[in-house]
């Protein structure tokens, strides 16, 4: 029998990280994001080069209304995967606080102060505090630390949680309110286009390419993702069959060996953070395993909603569809040329105001994931009482 899993960890894009192994989803209704100016409201939800414009008003996925007087100089980014969005659309010189450790130490903290606690994960509210941040960016997990939120904003901080992306679309949507929370929209537009031209040529190449059955090893217990997550977009963007998903399940579960067993996956795709496949006992008959046909994918692209997701989908689509890769891989490392710092797009945007806007973001990279170790430890506790 499979299980699903109970815990109710959220987790947000660009702007949070989850750990896959830990992972549970929920069905929430996601709030919209409005910016509100001089000129009146806009919703950023879809929109494409929106403009920062102060004051700026926007309802987070809490459906508190946040305001921000003026553009940040100054941004704490609560969780490693925040900093991971911050630095991904160029926002990196205004933070001043944020995890360091080794789940950011793809990303260069500089001499910005350490907020967590000693596990580089938690945050320390009188850390923050001392900081005084223009706005602090959070994850959604956030949420389930009401203390921390509430002693951050009675010292007159603004807090933006971002929404939980359960899909590639909710990855942009947490990078234009990035940019807008920010001061970065351009930047954040930028990483979009970047993104979307790699998954337009992803999408164009696999056309009438086979979809073999692909069993996401997420962890020994036999969690795996199901339909609506983005997990589950990226497994299908890199032109597999997401095995979860064809036995009916969505969000994060647990599958029971026979199932998978049963479905005889063709390929079997798990996180790089071990050195083989954590699968569970009994898929030693699998084609897959059989085969050996397994890839390994960057965990901190496949645990974190953010634009590095385009290079997880590019090492699957490499190892399954090698013949593809070869077609796209010069088409692939133009897109980067021209979207990198040292390419031809443009450096700054005008504002409005006549201001100009740094918009020479990275191409984006990403860190092990933010809420590794509590994920793990909520799992270990479900587990437990099972």
């Amino acid at each position: 029998m499979r299980q699903q899993l109970t815990v109710l960890i959220a987790a947000v894009l660009t702007v949070s990280a989850i750990a896959p192994v830990a992972a549970a989803t929920s069905a929430a209704t996601v709030p919209a994001v409005q910016e509100a100016n001089a000129q009146g409201e806009a919703n950023l939800q879809g929109e494409s080069n929106v403009q920062c414009e102060y004051p700026l008003t926007m309802t987070d996925a809490r459906g508190k209304e946040v305001t921000l007087e003026k553009e940040p100089e100054s941004v704490v980014t609560l969780y490693p995967g925040d900093a991971q969005l911050a630095y991904s659309i160029g926002a990196e010189e205004t933070v001043v606080g944020m995890p360091v450790s080794q789940y950011t130490e793809s990303l260069d903290a500089g001499d910005r102060t350490d907020i967590t606690a000693d596990d580089g994960v938690t945050p320390v509210a009188e850390k923050i505090v001392t900081l005084g941040p223009d706005v602090v960016l959070a994850a959604n997990i956030a949420t389930y630390n009401q203390d921390l939120l509430e002693t951050l904003e009675d010292a007159g901080i603004p807090v933006v949680v971002l929404d939980t992306a359960n899909s590639i679309d909710g990855v942009r949507e947490n990078v234009r309110v990035t940019g807008a929370v920010t001061g970065h929209c351009a930047g954040a537009e930028k990483t979009i286009s970047w993104m979307d031209e790699r998954l337009e040529i992803y999408e164009t190449a696999l056309e009438g390419a086979d979809e073999p059955l692909a069993y996401y090893a997420s962890g020994e217990d036999g969690a795996t993702s199901g339909s609506e997550t983005f997990q589950h977009d990226v497994l299908t963007a890199a032109g597999l069959t997401n095995l979860a998903a064809e036995v009916g399940e969505t969000g994060w579960v647990q599958l029971n060996s026979e199932v998978v067993v049963d479905e005889d996956p063709t390929w079997i795709v798990y996180p790089d953070r071990t050195d083989s496949p954590p699968i569970p006992g009994g898929l030693e008959e699998t084609t897959a395993v059989q085969e050996e046909n397994v890839v390994a994918v960057d965990d901190n692209a496949m645990s974190q909603p953010g634009p590095n997701v385009v290079y997880a989908i590019e090492t699957m689509i490499e190892q399954v569809h090698p013949e593809v890769y070869a077609e796209i891989e010069g088409d692939l490392e133009a897109v980067d040329e021209t979207y990198s710092d040292d390419g031809n797009a443009t450096d700054s945007e005008s504002n409005d105001d006549g201001s100009e806007e740094s918009d020479d973001a990275a191409i984006p990279g990403f860190g092990v994931s933010a809420a590794l170790a509590a994920l793990l430890a909520a799992m270990s506790f479900v587990v437990a009482r099972r």
